[in-house]
């Protein structure tokens, strides 16, 4: 009987060894604000370490980034003037960033995020108070802004749901999630009925995330550091609060915090503190995708917290908080649900936590340094 190596041809032999390797790279990104770079890091998806790529030029103030449906594009918003979006190509071997366009928009951009199909970015302005909506051509921004729309104080984040219908606005000043359809044959974005929804007040609405199912909207309140649960419902789009989850300690020594900013919020209570350095002051908010753990990051105290998640109603239980970066701004976790990488404003570090698959318990596995003033991170499984 001839050996089965010599049965196989060499090209199908090169696949199979290879194949292993092509489904398994993650890349993770992170951008840092006030050396204007995004930062590039390949993962070791058995260990967590982070092995450094590339540091790319974007601009002063680069924030907020998002990744393409299909994975081979990352865009990301540079918050100082002029405004603009860059476009940048993903290389599926290696996770190296190749600019395709500068586009330039006319508001500094605190959210960015994109349909589920990849020809829409959508835009939040905390400064302006507006959602805005720009096509996505072969990978590419393009500008102007065909929607500009006009909503309360301090627009803070922009989701849409994982049927693609549905896009939800919060407003961290006005108190209000707003509530939006979406048409992606046309692109457009129209205001569905009601047009909004109260959230507690003196919370702040902050970030948002979806449970894996589509069942539930999370909105993080900057101010209070808790998260509101909403009910959504699948027909009409529309979202019905129910369950508010504190993600502190009872006895924390942090007292409920104010808009950051210039004072235009014109809620009594919500005043910015001439001392804020005991605000509460939550950052970003994020769910494993089996659905079973959400975490929430906490600026002045730096630290994550975690909620178990009870899948069956959405509920919310706060479990405990892990010390993580200075100020960490934003984090990421792993489309495998086995870790978390955070950054930090005040350090020039990321921490990469394995997760705990039974009790979402995190554990410190390494570090990589990273520029100045981290607050973005995304993650590209290929």
């Amino acid at each position: 009987m001839p050996r089965l190596s010599h049965l196989i041809s060499p090209l199908v032999l090169a696949m199979a060894l290879t194949s292993g390797a092509v489904h398994a790279r993650t890349f993770v990104y992170v951008s840092n604000a006030a050396d204007g770079t995004v930062s590039t890091f390949r993962m070791n998806e058995q260990s967590g370490e982070l092995t450094a790529v590339q540091t790319v030029t974007s601009g002063k103030n680069v924030m907020p980034m998002t990744v393409s449906p299909d994975r081979r594009h990352l865009y990301a918003a540079v918050r100082s003037t002029p405004y603009n979006v860059q476009s940048y190509s993903i290389d599926t071997q290696d996770g190296h960033l190749t600019l395709l366009a500068t586009t330039p928009v006319d508001e500094s951009l605190a959210y960015i995020s994109l349909d589920n199909t990849g020809k829409s970015l959508f835009g939040s302005s905390y400064d302006n108070d507006v959602l805005t909506v720009n096509p996505i051509v072969n990978g590419v921004v393009t500008g102007p802004a065909t929607q500009s729309l006009k909503t309360e104080q301090h627009a803070h984040s922009v989701r849409i749901d994982h049927s693609n219908q549905y896009l939800y606005v919060a407003n961290l000043g006005g108190q209000q999630v707003y509530q939006y359809r979406y048409d992606a044959a046309s692109g457009k974005v129209t205001a569905n009925d009601p047009a909004k929804v109260a959230s507690p007040q003196g919370i702040g609405p902050r970030h948002t995330e979806l449970s894996p199912d589509n069942r539930f909207l999370y909105v993080l309140g900057e101010l209070h550091d808790s998260v509101i649960t909403y009910a959504l419902d699948s027909k009409t789009g529309q979202l019905h609060q129910f369950a508010v989850t504190a993600g502190l300690p009872a006895d924390t020594t942090l007292v409920p915090g104010a808009p950051r900013g210039p004072d235009r919020v014109k809620t009594p209570g919500m005043q910015p503190h001439a001392d804020n350095s005991n605000d509460i002051w939550a950052a970003d908010i994020h769910i494993t995708s089996d659905g079973n753990f959400l975490y929430t990051s906490e600026r002045t105290s730096s630290v994550l917290s975690l909620f178990k998640v009870n899948k069956a109603n959405g509920a919310l239980t706060f479990v405990k908080t892990f010390k993580t970066e200075k100020q960490p701004r934003g984090f990421g976790i792993t489309p495998d649900s086995k870790f978390l990488i955070c950054s930090g404003e005040k350090s020039t570090q990321v921490s990469v936590f394995a997760i705990d698959g039974h009790s979402g318990e995190l554990t410190l596995k390494s570090q990589a340094p990273v520029g100045n003033g981290a607050n973005w991170v995304s993650i590209v499984k290929r």
